[in-house]
């Protein structure tokens, strides 16, 4: 029972990581993701071999099964992840709160964009191609 626990824990986790690896998912997205043979549909063979997919990345040594030390290499990078966006939040709204009074008001927020300072990680005023990118990441839309 415990080895159907690890796996059907293992699936969840890797469905979250793969899914955190994704693009925004769309109907139109998915489809192009999973439709490999690119005939508009996906089929019960494109879709075993999307779970395939996300399988063979859980399992990180290839020996063709999960255990729990891949488990928490998965629960790390979903924390490691959470940590990073919580910091990244926490230093935009220090920044929204010009006047300093741990509050950020109507005003401050309209005078600023959260994401547009989330993105700007050096402060510069002007947003990279490595900033998106970078903050892609963090709201899990890599790729």
């Amino acid at each position: 029972m415990k080895t159907a626990s690890v796996a059907f824990a293992a699936m969840v986790l890797g469905a979250a990581a793969f899914a955190a690896h994704a693009q925004p998912v769309s109907g139109a997205g998915l489809l192009d993701r999973l439709d490999t043979d690119h005939n508009g549909k996906i089929t019960l063979e494109e879709a075993t071999a999307a779970r395939q997919t996300i399988f063979d990345r859980i399992d990180r040594n290839g020996d063709g099964t999960v255990d729990e030390m891949e488990i928490e290499m998965i629960r790390q990078a979903i924390y490691d992840r959470a940590a990073a966006a919580e910091a990244a939040i926490g230093i935009a709204l220090r920044r929204l709160d010009k006047d300093g009074d741990g509050k950020v008001s109507t005003a401050e927020f309209g005078a600023q964009s959260l994401i547009f300072d989330l993105a700007d990680r050096n402060g510069d005023g002007a947003v990279t191609p490595d900033e998106i990118d970078f903050l892609r990441g963090l709201l899990g839309r890599a790729g």
